[in-house]
């Protein structure tokens, strides 16, 4: 998983509350067992019209938000079914941060384990970092994870909370595999005691 620190990028506004993981990823996309190439189809019904067709009232279809790596969200992101596509295909697009008032939880678990920082910040700091998001390239935004800080176009700094242990595996890139793999000495020397001690195992 990639490392997280600091991210300098563009940010999207999208204002509507209870973005469900259907929204974000149709669950026609949800055949794939790999995490690349579901950018393409990330909220694929608001991306695209009937016929195929870019929509171009979509705020990432835009050419100031095309490259975000942020999105600016209303209350409750990612709630509904529990689909581990939906920050596969956030990831895949290139959307690094998600800042919202509100998570839903199983999507919260599950960007930590795919290398996206989810944000919560109170209302009044999403308000003022919607208005950032919404002039585009003109107004990027800044989450530093080390110091649990997003900074606005205009220097204001909100403070966040993170779990000092998801902090650590998102600073480190490390999902519950990588850090399983961490211990792989302890693990392995475990193995060859018991290998020793109990044959029969």
């Amino acid at each position: 998983m990639d490392k997280f620190t600091t991210l300098t990028g563009i940010a999207a506004p999208m204002p509507l509350v209870n973005i469900d993981t259907d929204m974000i990823i149709p669950k026609q996309f949800l055949k794939t067992i790999h995490r690349s190439g579901l950018g393409k189809n990330l909220f694929d019904e608001m991306r695209y019209n009937a016929d195929g067709s870019e929509n171009p009232d979509f705020v990432l279809n835009k050419p100031a938000w095309r490259d975000a790596q942020i999105i600016v969200a209303g209350d409750n992101f990612g709630c509904g079914s529990s689909r581990e596509h939906a920050p596969w295909a956030l990831k895949d697009y290139g959307i690094r941060a998600v800042i919202s008032t509100s998570f839903a939880d199983i999507f919260y678990n599950n960007c930590f384990q795919n290398g996206i920082l989810p944000v919560v910040l109170p209302q009044d700091a999403v308000d003022a970092l919607m208005r950032d998001a919404g002039n585009g390239a003109n107004a990027r935004i800044t989450v530093d994870l080390e110091r649990q800080v997003v900074t606005g176009a205009d220097g204001a700094e909100y403070p966040f909370q993170i779990d000092a242990h998801r902090r650590h595996n998102m600073l480190e890139g490390l999902d519950d595999i990588g850090l399983t793999l961490e211990k792989s000495p302890a693990i392995g020397g475990y193995e060859d005691r018991i290998a020793q001690s109990q044959p029969w195992v």
